[in-house]
């Protein structure tokens, strides 16, 4: 990253500690990862702006004020693997890569999956793991995680998705209750999720599936 880039990602994490008191190590991520490197080529004048940017697909790349309060949310310190339902662009599976030791993100839509992997290699981002296939199955060959976070509202938690938390582990997700969109983190509590609900929120819904 040359100091300009270097200048423009710190600015950035210094707008976002201005309107959310993030922990300084998300904070720090978002300093060390290039958005415009996860922001399409024609969009890339609005990247360090506090907002949502559209990726093809009917699919976006968050805010990042929101990933930075997802990755907040997540609770990092301590854990060593993370589960990601929903890659998108890549950018929030890049910044938990300066957070986690091993990052397994899943994306449905195949070419935004190739997309983020070459984003990833020219990022230098050697510790996340791309895989196409429907998030809401997990990666099983990985399980168990430390903490899962779903980039996409879901209107339940899946079974297989559960199972793949460790005990003791963190799950946050946007979900839909009573026609609202909450950003809701729950604890595996003796096999049981036991939620606490954070926020409002705007996320693109879950899809079922995989897509060409």
């Amino acid at each position: 990253m040359d100091k300009i880039t270097a200048m423009q990602n710190t600015q950035l994490s210094q707008k976002i500690s201005e309107v959310f008191h993030a922990d300084s190590t998300v904070l720090d991520a978002i300093s060390k990862t290039d958005r415009a490197a996860f922001v399409p080529a024609g969009l890339k004048q609005h990247a360090y702006k506090l907002d949502a940017l559209p990726i093809g697909a009917s699919q976006w790349i968050s805010s990042p004020l929101t990933v930075a309060k997802m990755s907040h949310y997540l609770k990092c310190k301590g854990a060593d693997r993370v589960l990601e339902v929903g890659c998108g662009s890549g950018y929030q599976a890049a910044i938990l890569s300066h957070l986690f030791r091993g990052v397994f993100t899943i994306e449905r839509i195949e070419s935004l999956a190739i997309d983020a992997k070459r984003r990833f290699k020219q990022e230098s981002l050697h510790n996340i793991h791309v895989r196409t296939d429907d998030g809401q199955r997990g990666w099983i060959q990985h399980a168990p995680y430390d903490r899962i976070i779903f980039s996409a509202t879901s209107t339940h938690i899946p079974d297989a998705i559960k199972k793949q938390l460790s005990e003791g582990g963190i799950l946050l997700a946007p979900m839909l209750i009573n026609d609202s969109e909450m950003i809701v983190r729950f604890t595996k509590r003796s096999g049981r999720l036991v939620e606490e609900i954070l926020e409002s929120c705007e996320f693109v819904p879950i899809v079922n599936g995989t897509q060409k």
